[in-house]
């Protein structure tokens, strides 16, 4: 059995998907793209203000489903380009506790709404 986990806190689906999908306990959210819910818009600035901001919408999806940060086990970044990796990764380690997830994260030719990152997760719920 699969439940859908939507909230107005994050940015809706742009798509024929859903934010989030729950299933056996374990929550497996959508890329999240780093846009203001309030706007609909990208936030303005670099790659760490997009990831402070992926990690607002994620944890609001999170939230939603009855869960937290904590209960993040994989993580993966797409970045538009691996040299913006490291400022990614500055805001990344400040999000998690000493239990990180496992993590991949790459490098794709572009991505929707000409972001500089996103981020899907798999959360245990």
């Amino acid at each position: 059995m699969k439940k859908v986990i939507s909230t107005n806190s994050a940015p809706a689906a742009i798509g024929p998907y859903s934010q989030a999908v729950e299933a056996n306990g374990m929550l497996f959210l959508s890329g999240m793209l780093p846009i203001d819910p309030s706007t609909g818009n990208i936030v303005p600035g670099g790659v760490k203000e997009q990831t402070f901001r992926i990690f607002d919408n994620i944890e609001a999806v999170l939230t939603a489903a009855g869960a937290g940060m904590d209960n993040i086990v994989k993580t993966t970044v797409f970045l538009e380009d691996m040299s913006l990796f490291g400022e990614m990764n500055e805001v990344y380690a400040t999000r998690f506790t000493d239990a990180f997830p496992a993590r991949s994260a790459f490098a794709v030719k572009a991505l929707p709404k000409n972001a500089l990152v996103e981020i899907e997760v798999i959360a245990t719920k």
